[in-house]
């Protein structure tokens, strides 16, 4: 299998489950669903009967085979134990659901181990021993290591198992990881996700998903435990480049909003008083209300890193330039970022780009 660094050189509504329904279904689904992974050597996610039965009657089906329900759980990895990767293998461990867990640092994944999950030392092992793993990490280098270099997860994984990643990627790696996942036989969904620290702890998330639609209709219990909607897009590539294009509009949307607060601060306004008038307006996002108070304190509680959003309109600027799309609100506000993330904000909250325009202030 090619190395992590050759790879990268090689690359250019559904509903939401509350905790106590949650916990129920993933009790009466698992042993339906992992009856589908059980012949492995002949069987892949194609032959997969859709998960487009009554919750009813996957309970029905887990009640005639009490005896079966243990042997045939399905199993469920989960690498990367980060702000979002935390929240998310946390409640599908609440729901019920058998969940084995990875992380660089072995110390962020105890919390969840005493609540019950799985640990394995290296993502190949965590493949091997689970019939679904999914992956949440920072970015696409990271990605590409964990789920192809040395140890990693296609190692370990084979026909009649899915890989599900959830990183906020470029097509270009989503592609590179498909195929190298799909030549082990195994299937493969991209589905980055909307929202941040929060929505991840509430199961508020927005799945963009492409790819094996098997795969998708197999998991998409798992995906409404973890979240409170899902889109399917396609082709792999087109879950990266939705991601992409939600996060361009957001991050541009959080640099004008700074340059709002501090220019009605400037002519004597009262910017907790902007923060109400566009709370109730036809521009009011949530995202306002929920950091605008903070920013006024100059203090940005980390939800999304800084870093990441810079990150996303990097990759965002990327992608309209492969199709000649002219972004200049995007581009100026990735400058923007650039400038704070220089200034040492990376690990802060992406709101932090207020610090930016701060410091032309003062120049």
């Amino acid at each position: 299998m090619a190395t992590a660094s050759s790879l990268v050189k090689a690359t250019n509504t559904h509903y939401c489950l509350l905790s106590s329904t949650a916990m129920a279904t993933c009790s009466s689904f698992r042993p339906q669903l992992s009856h589908r992974f059980r012949s492995i050597p002949t069987s892949s996610f194609s032959k997969i009967q859709p998960f487009s039965a009554s919750l009813r009657a996957f309970s029905a089906q887990a009640s005639s085979s009490t005896s079966k329900a243990d042997e045939l759980s399905i199993r469920v990895g989960f690498l990367g134990i980060g702000i979002m990767g935390y929240p998310m293998a946390q409640n599908l461990i609440k729901a019920g659901c058998d969940v084995t867990v990875w992380n660089r640092t072995k110390s962020k994944c105890d919390p969840l181990i005493s609540q019950g999950a799985k640990y394995k030392p290296s993502p190949e092992e965590v493949t091997a021993a689970c019939d679904v793993t999914f992956s949440m990490l920072a970015d696409p280098e990271s990605a590409v290591d964990v789920a192809c270099g040395n140890q990693g997860a296609a190692s370990g994984i084979g026909p009649g198992k899915g890989y599900v990643d959830v990183s906020t990627v470029d097509a270009g790696t989503s592609k590179l990881i498909s195929g190298e996942i799909k030549s082990t036989g195994a299937s493969f969904l991209e589905a980055p996700v909307s929202g941040s620290k929060r929505p991840a702890e509430d199961g508020q998330l927005i799945f963009l998903t492409a790819g094996d639609k098997s795969l998708y209709e197999t998991v998409s219990p798992f995906l409404d435990i973890m979240g409170k909607s899902r889109f399917y897009l396609g082709d792999v590539g087109n879950g990266a480049a939705m991601k992409l294009v939600v996060n361009m509009v957001m991050g541009s949307m959080m640099a004008t909003f700074s340059e709002g607060l501090l220019l009605s601060e400037r002519v004597g306004l009262d910017p907790n008083v902007l923060v109400e008038v566009v709370s109730q307006g036809a521009i009011s996002a949530p995202m306002y209300s929920l950091k605008g108070p903070t920013m006024i304190k100059s203090q940005y509680p980390t939800a999304f890193p800084l870093k990441h959003q810079q990150k996303d309109l990097r990759l965002a600027l990327g992608l309209a330039e492969s199709v000649s799309q002219p972004t200049p609100i995007a581009a100026a506000a990735n400058e923007l970022y650039k400038v704070a993330k220089s200034h040492g904000l990376g690990d802060d909250d992406f709101s932090a780009v207020i610090e930016s325009l701060k410091a032309k202030l003062q120049s």
